[in-house]
């Protein structure tokens, strides 16, 4: 994987984990609720959930491009279009519905980390979004360290991005900032999203 192709996938998984939505919510809950190291482990099991689910895309992947290329590249052209289809989606939205905190002081470390990880096992989004992104990347002799390298980086980038944000958080300003700029940030993913398809077409 060449470092432009590493950076394009950096990108689109930072626009996916930053975009205000129910996992979030959940880290924000716990970590209101029982302080920064259960907001810190809940981001951690959830970003377990969502490096499973991308081992799981990329392993097929490289097995469907050794039986069949041709496939394969039919499916990098359909993901190509899922993906401008939700860059063009984003760029519409009129923004996320606001966030909303249930208070509970009651939740125990074990729970917050089950919350985290079942909230990102049970998306079956992940897959289709998963499926649609790393077809971009997957290619024919792609050695196991470039697979484990798409791997650790939606991982890694999931877990810092909702690590910082219990250590950023001290009160409800962050999730009044976050809803403020739900348009923003919509955009921005957009953006991305559309020259990450039209990358399969001009290269």
């Amino acid at each position: 994987m060449t470092w432009v192709s590493w950076l394009s996938l950096c990108a689109i998984c930072c626009a996916g984990a930053i975009s205000p939505g129910p996992s979030l919510a959940v880290v924000l809950r716990h970590t209101l609720a029982g302080g920064r190291g259960l907001g810190i482990f809940t981001g951690v099991c959830h970003a377990l959930g969502v490096g499973l689910w991308a081992l799981a895309t990329v392993a097929g992947l490289s097995l469907l491009v050794v039986q069949s290329p041709t496939l394969h590249l039919a499916l990098t052209w359909i993901g190509a279009g899922y993906l401008a289809w939700l860059g063009v989606k984003a760029l519409r939205s009129a923004g996320a519905a606001p966030l909303a905190l249930n208070g509970d002081d009651s939740v125990s470390l074990s729970r917050a980390g089950f919350d985290g990880f079942m909230i990102s096992m049970l998306n079956p989004k992940l897959a289709v979004f998963f499926l649609a992104l790393f077809s971009q990347f997957v290619t024919p002799g792609m050695p196991p360290s470039g697979q484990a390298l798409m791997v650790a980086t939606a991982a890694l980038i999931d877990g810092l991005w909702y690590s910082l944000v219990a250590l950023l958080l001290s009160g409800p300003a962050l999730l009044s900032k976050l809803n403020a700029r739900a348009r923003l940030i919509d955009r921005l993913t957009g953006v991305i999203l559309l020259l990450l398809a039209l990358r399969v077409v001009t290269f």
